[in-house]
């Protein structure tokens, strides 16, 4: 079983990166919405920023993401040799073997 600081960095973690993934969704562009702009505002502002709303959702979504991440290294589903797509490492790296047979001329 993983410690609880362990659990608590990989929820961080996938607290984060939801967070940064579900930034564009539900945004709409005052011309998206057929406002006007404040002069100086930037085109891509967006009309009605909800920060809270984000940070529900990315609770939510780590919380599912991390849940399967603690089942999955307590049952382990997918290991690390279920990742490897390409085979075995090659074990002489394309360097080709000198010949017993050839002479060394001093």
């Amino acid at each position: 079983m993983m410690r609880w600081t362990s659990i608590a960095a990989v929820y961080l973690l996938f607290w984060v990166i939801s967070a940064f993934i579900l930034l564009p969704f539900g945004v709409k562009t005052h011309e998206e919405a057929g406002l006007d702009k404040i002069p100086g505002q930037a085109d891509s502002a967006p009309v009605d920023f909800r920060p809270g709303q984000i940070a529900i959702r990315a609770t939510i979504l780590s919380a599912v993401l991390c849940a399967a991440f603690v089942a999955n290294y307590a049952f382990g589903w997918i290991t690390a040799d279920d990742l490897n797509f390409y085979g075995d490492a090659p074990t002489d790296y394309g360097v080709e073997k000198p010949s017993s047979s050839a002479t060394n001329p001093v």
